[in-house]
């Protein structure tokens, strides 16, 4: 058996901390997709993740460790929609 393969089915715990609504820490991050001062959005293990807010500013990111640490005036966190189509019915996902 391959044990190169199992590393790459292990996926990253993914957990959210705000502190204040001023500090953001987000574990899980698979990749950035875009940043600006009002809204931040990343990949993470469990979809999509907007952080809307003022003066938002990334003050660590690791994608090698999956971890992100923002810190600004934080408004709103949310996850996008997961479509039953882009993840396919679970004999797709089986059967590749």
């Amino acid at each position: 058996m391959n044990e190169g393969n199992t590393n790459n089915l292990m996926k990253m715990p993914h957990s959210v901390v705000l502190e204040d609504r001023r500090r953001l820490t987000v574990s899980g991050v698979s990749d950035v997709d875009s940043f600006d001062e009002q809204m931040i959005v990343v990949f993470t293990e469990l979809g999509e993740l907007t952080v809307k807010g003022a003066d938002l500013h990334i003050s660590r990111l690791s994608l090698e460790m999956g971890e992100l640490a923002v810190e600004g005036d934080i408004a709103s966190l949310s996850y996008a929609e997961q479509s039953k189509e882009s993840r396919g019915s679970f004999f797709s996902r089986v059967f590749r």
